[in-house]
């Protein structure tokens, strides 16, 4: 028999790379002779630089940058992938991502992605010929502003005064206009590639500020308060960039750092998970799978919209009917059965949160063995899947 493992992180408690450890010493416990293949994903946030390190061969790199409220420097983790080092991928969570700040903290108003740009900054002068961004988990809703201009792009006030203050988003009001001129020559010549699962448009009721503001920390007059700056904005990046992106698919991603990078670099929008499942060879490793093994911290309705799990599902249809079988921290069945999984199993039915999180490693193991264990029960009478099963599998 043989198993693809290829879950995303279980945000809070376990890494990609983790949780496909504890899914495998699970299968090993009832069948220790399977073939095992570990795949760690991610989806264009968390675990992007470690996926594509993992997929691809590369250096680790660690540069302090400004963190999202910029009061203090934080050590950004980054990657210059294979051999030549000519693909630098960053997370832009690493810089400036939600769980940076406290939760008392937590308010789009005023975090920014000045260190972002920092980052990119870094990755250019490595040498790097492309680099991919990676925009989940942001704690920022500042249209990719701070991070142009750390990367030499200039604002100016209403007043005409050039704009010192690292950006955030309650100073989207105030800009009048940008000047391209000073945007650093390094990256005249190389390609941004930003990768996402999200594909908001920047501005309206499905916009940046409205959709994922409140999940950063803004009360709906916060709400209101920040769609109304990121309107002017936009409207001067249009202008002075040349290039109207508002209305892009993922613009909106990373509180609109997208349309930022889209409207300044011509930045090449990406799902983020095929990315990765291309960079694994994802489609070659499934010759010959009996199953798929997947899972994430949720599947909900957000995980139909290019995530991870329907990402795989995707591949996995593309080659035939090999069963997906997902675990997660958490199950709406109504989305599981929208995705067609062969089967769900939410791994923290009944235990409290804490719990759950502090031993979701264990829990895992458990519930992979379990259902292993299911399935050596009638194994022996039912034809591999992968041999002519034409219905997903789904355990009695």
């Amino acid at each position: 028999m043989k198993i693809i493992i290829a879950p995303d992180s279980f945000k809070g408690s376990l890494t990609a790379l983790e949780a496909a450890e504890a899914m495998a010493h699970g299968v090993r416990q009832v069948y220790p002779t399977t073939e095992l293949v570990l795949l760690p994903l991610a989806d264009g946030g968390e675990g992007t630089v470690e996926a594509l390190v993992t997929a691809s061969g590369g250096q680790r790199v660690t540069t302090s940058v400004c963190g999202p409220a910029c009061q203090s420097f934080v050590n950004a983790a980054w990657a210059l992938l294979g051999a030549q080092g000519e693909t630098a991928v960053i997370e832009m969570a690493a810089a400036a991502g939600l769980t940076l700040l406290p939760s008392e903290l937590r308010n789009p108003l005023y975090s920014t992605t000045y260190g972002v740009g920092q980052l990119m900054l870094a990755a250019a002068y490595s040498g790097a010929k492309r680099i991919i961004v990676g925009l989940g988990g942001s704690a920022t809703n500042d249209g990719g502003a701070g991070a142009l201009q750390a990367m030499g792009v200039k604002f100016f006030d209403a007043d005409g005064d050039l704009m010192r203050r690292q950006i955030s988003g309650r100073d989207l009001i105030q800009i009048s206009r940008l000047r391209m001129e000073g945007l650093s020559s390094i990256f005249r010549h190389i390609e941004i590639t930003i990768a996402s699962d999200v594909t908001n448009p920047l501005l309206g009721v499905n916009g940046a500020s409205a959709v994922y503001g409140p999940q950063k920390g803004a009360t709906e007059a916060i709400a209101a308060e920040l769609e109304t700056a990121m309107r002017n904005y936009s409207a001067v990046l249009s202008r002075d960039s040349g290039r109207d992106v508002s209305n892009w698919p993922g613009a909106g991603a990373a509180g609109g750092l997208g349309a930022g990078l889209m409207a300044c670099f011509d930045a090449i929008a990406v799902s983020g998970i095929d990315l990765i499942l291309d960079a694994a060879g994802f489609e070659e490793q499934l010759q010959g799978a009996d199953f798929v093994f997947t899972g994430e911290g949720r599947i909900d309705a957000q995980t139909l919209q290019g995530k991870t799990i329907s990402g795989v599902l995707k591949r996995c249809r593309k080659l035939g009917s090999i069963p997906v079988i997902a675990f997660a921290g958490s199950v709406n069945q109504e989305a599981a059965i929208a995705l067609g999984l062969g089967a769900a199993f939410d791994i923290s039915e009944g235990l409290p949160r804490d719990e759950a999180m502090r031993n979701a490693g264990k829990i895992l193991s458990e519930a992979a063995a379990r259902f292993m264990d299911t399935l050596a029960k009638d194994w022996e009478t039912t034809s591999s899947p992968n041999s002519g099963r034409s219905d997903p599998y789904t355990p009695q």
